[in-house]
């Protein structure tokens, strides 16, 4: 049982980018990449599927459905190194969120404009 506690964490960190969102690859191999939109969040690894970002070759079996071959996979990329991008300038920018008519709204730190 004390084995069991030493495993869990104490909270999950909130999570900053959802499906949709544009955003800026920061680190990495794809760093300073173009905006590109996310395609899929995974919040339990806290890792993003971004269009175009991360690419990896998959080999594939031919079977009666499929021809088989190499095909190129988006993989997934850790949520730290991606920044979204603020709606007004177009540059990365910091999230914050505050309450809009009783709706708690991500907004843009740089330029305070509401994000969705």
């Amino acid at each position: 049982m004390a084995n069991n506690k030493a495993n869990q964490k104490r909270f999950a960190p909130k999570i900053h980018i959802k499906k949709g969102d544009k955003v800026i690859v920061i680190s990495g191999a794809s760093k300073g990449d173009t905006v590109r939109e996310v395609m899929e969040v995974l919040p339990k690894k806290y890792r993003a599927i971004v269009d175009g970002v991360n690419i990896a070759k998959k080999h594939n079996k031919p079977t009666q459905d499929n021809p088989g071959g190499i095909q190129e996979k988006p993989m997934p990329i850790h949520i730290s190194n991606l920044m979204l991008v603020d709606p007004k300038t177009g540059d990365a920018t910091r999230i914050g969120r505050k309450e809009v008519d009783g709706k708690l709204v991500r907004y843009s730190k740089k330029s305070g404009e509401i994000i969705k």
